[in-house]
């Protein structure tokens, strides 16, 4: 029976989606100066707004999905981006700290809600065998906001005003929330469990294996930030670069990260085991590196792109199994989960870096990171004696 052929335009859809979600998420981050300025607080309290963010998507995601499984998926989709676009919208038009703290976590609500739809959404639109090459495709918007929407985003606020920024992001999401009504299929809601046959959610087919693969993900994911979230002093500081170069590198990163990702959607539906342990083994060999030549600015150029490229594709080939092991009763409330354990990794790798920093120095990161990613890579491989990697899409 011949293959479908790939949904390559609600894919790019979907990829926009998340290109604007993501921009919007750490857009706080790069305009953290001038808000700081136009509110009258220090920065430390703007840098809340990001931890705000992602503990509102670590406490509310899978609750909100567990509530609203009943309701039909592509206006809940729709209706998620709507509201992501109200909280960036009430953001540009803040008169105080409070308001904006409470903007974020309106648009915190409607992301978590938006990845636990959206995911789910990549995998009623593409059959089995595509599913690993849609998801790259998807989130390549991940992908391309790192790389180009979070620095045009921090560019355009510093030149205009960060209240503008916000605009655009908000209109934006309006604009994709209107593609994705008219363009995306009808979705199927999950299935539910026939009355009389009272199956708990635990129990459900895929739930093991899915928090296995949570596991994984804060364990790699928040050893990769707790040396990522600080890389920009470590250049300067310890790598001997000027902050001028600093964006370059983090381009550079980003674009092999785009490399990475191209690889996963080319290979991962084949070999998803091996993708996953052999991108985090690379990172963490790659980051060891820095231990013994700590102060050579080549080899820390050599270690980003390797670094970038290895961790490209893994959050993609995770969420792809995810996605294969969970049955259909349990897949958007899987994909919700693994949102809030991929935002539990930055924001608690980002504080564990914090520690760290503060006891050891920016060299005391590396080896925390390293180890991580190895560790990651060991559970990861002790999950293959489970079926996790070997189910087919149920």
């Amino acid at each position: 029976m011949p293959v479908p052929r790939m949904p390559w335009f609600t894919l790019l859809v979907i990829a926009g989606a998340i290109f604007v979600s993501v921009t919007s998420e750490f857009l706080p981050a790069g305009l953290l100066p001038e808000i700081a300025a136009d509110l009258d607080v220090s920065e430390s309290r703007v840098g809340v707004l990001v931890t705000a963010f992602a503990a509102t998507v670590v406490v509310a995601t899978a609750p909100l999905t567990a509530l609203t499984r009943r309701l039909p998926r592509k206006p809940l989709l729709v209706g998620a981006m709507l509201v992501g676009a109200a909280g960036n919208a009430l953001a540009a038009i803040a008169p105080s700290y409070e308001v904006l703290l409470g903007s974020r976590i309106l648009a915190g609500l409607s992301y978590g809600l938006f990845w636990a739809l959206v995911m789910g959404a990549v995998a009623r639109v593409v059959a089995p065998e595509q599913l690993a090459r849609a998801v790259a495709v998807a989130l390549g918007g991940g992908t391309t906001a790192f790389v180009l929407g979070i620095p045009l985003g921090t560019a355009l606020g510093t030149a205009v005003g960060w209240r503008t920024a916000f605009v655009v992001i908000a209109v934006a999401i309006l604009l994709l929330g209107v593609l994705v009504a008219v363009l995306l299929p009808h979705l199927e809601k999950d299935p539910v469990v026939p009355t009389g046959e009272r199956i708990p959610i635990w129990r459900a087919g895929g739930v093991r294996s899915v928090l296995l693969l949570c596991l994984v993900v804060i364990v790699s994911m928040g050893a990769h930030y707790v040396f990522y979230t600080y890389i920009a002093s470590y250049a300067i500081e310890v790598g001997g670069f000027d902050e001028r170069s600093v964006s370059l590198l983090l381009f550079a990163y980003g674009a092999a990260g785009a490399l990475g990702l191209v690889g996963v959607g080319v290979l991962g539906d084949r070999h998803p085991r091996v993708a996953v342990i052999g991108g985090m083994l690379l990172a963490a060999s790659a980051v060891a590196l820095l231990l013994v030549f700590p102060g050579l600015p080549w080899l820390l150029v050599a270690v980003l792109i390797v670094w970038g490229f290895a961790l490209g594709g893994v959050p993609a080939m995770l969420q792809s199994t995810v996605l294969r092991v969970a049955s259909p009763r349990i897949r958007d409330l899987s994909s919700a989960v693994y949102s809030s354990s991929f935002n539990f990794a930055i924001g608690g790798g980002a504080l564990l870096g914090a520690g760290i920093l503060d006891v050891h120095g920016l060299v005391g990161l590396v080896p925390v990171a390293a180890f991580g990613l190895a560790l990651g890579a060991v559970i990861a491989a002790a999950a293959g004696r489970r079926p996790t990697w070997r189910m087919r899409v149920h």
